[in-house]
């Protein structure tokens, strides 16, 4: 009888050990996002509902803010975060170096939200004048195809300027100290440099470039987790609708968390693009012509397949996306 008793209080023990096992593993699940200073993913971490969504199924959300798209796609890359915005260019080189990532959602087109800008004072009055010239951009950004973009719609080669590879912060810094010549750059940094320095517009990605946002996430956790990146996907569209119905409430938002002024807030929330939508065959045709452009300029070591890195939603997603 005692070795009976002792065997079911035994199970007993095994069946809770399981059930607490199980029970830890569901609250430690986590979606590790990557998001930049600007741009939807700061609205959405603001308003928190992801939060109360993924919590029902007891995943908690936590946030990592990374200075640029090619930082944060090494930070997918590495596996420190599972989901991330970029611009166009940044998936490109991270899929030529090997990132096993897939693109799940994009932004409708911002070509305004991103420049080439020179001093106030510059002599430098068309791209035409940027031979020779020291240009600061954060290599592999979105600003690195539309300054390539630039140069050939001016004629000019990649080869006619003297790049120089700096992030935001220290491509400011150098612009305002006239180490270099001109200065491609994205919003809020662009509206910034407009508004604070007087930085003249040379020129923006106009009938040059789609300026996409991309949101992306690692195969792993895509593959793993659809419903939890068709439900972020979701929240992400929410937020932009709310966003393009009510700008000012935007800027009110989104200020004091980029550390800037109202108007140059403004500024930016406007030229931005809203409405997230799984992607179509459209943005892949684009974004293949953006990484052949790339592999022909030797940047990147070899041709790519953007079709072959394209998430495929759960049945009937991509119909609610259209609606």
């Amino acid at each position: 009888m005692r070795t009976i008793t002792l065997r079911r209080s035994l199970a007993a023990l095994f069946v809770a050990a399981l059930s607490f096992g199980a029970i830890t593993q569901a609250q430690a699940e986590a979606l590790r996002i990557g998001y930049q200073k600007y741009g939807t993913l700061v609205l959405l971490k603001a308003k928190g509902s992801l939060e109360k969504r993924l919590a029902e199924q007891g995943i908690e959300v936590k946030w990592t803010e990374f200075p640029g798209g090619p930082q944060l796609l090494e930070g997918l890359n590495v596996g420190s975060i599972d989901f991330g915005v970029t611009g166009e260019t940044p998936p490109v080189f991270a899929q030529a170096a090997g990132a096993d990532l897939l693109y799940v959602a994009s932004e409708p087109p911002a070509p305004t939200s991103e420049a080439i800008l020179v001093p106030k004072e510059s002599p430098v009055q068309s791209v035409a004048d940027l031979k020779g010239k020291k240009v600061a951009l954060n290599k592999g950004s979105n600003v690195h195809y539309l300054l390539v973009r630039a140069l050939e719609d001016a004629g000019l080669k990649y080869s006619d300027i003297q790049p120089v590879y700096l992030p935001p912060a220290d491509a400011r810094a150098a612009f305002e100290r006239g180490s270099v010549d001109a200065w491609v750059i994205w919003d809020p940094f662009l509206a910034a440099a407009e508004q604070q320095l007087q930085a003249r517009t040379l020129r923006d990605g106009t009938d040059l470039v789609d300026n996409h946002q991309f949101y992306l996430a690692t195969r792993s956790y895509a593959e793993r987790h659809p419903q939890v990146i068709s439900a972020l996907v979701e929240e992400i569209r929410a937020v932009g609708e709310d966003s393009k119905s009510d700008p000012d409430k935007v800027t009110e938002q989104v200020a004091p968390l980029l550390g800037l002024p109202g108007d140059i807030t403004a500024i930016a929330v406007k030229r931005q693009g809203y409405g997230a939508r799984f992607i179509t065959p459209e943005v892949v045709e684009a974004q293949q012509k953006i990484a052949d452009t790339f592999t022909a300029l030797k940047l990147i070591p070899r041709k790519l397949s953007i079709a072959e890195v394209i998430w495929t939603p759960p049945a009937g997603k991509v119909a609610q996306a259209a609606q």
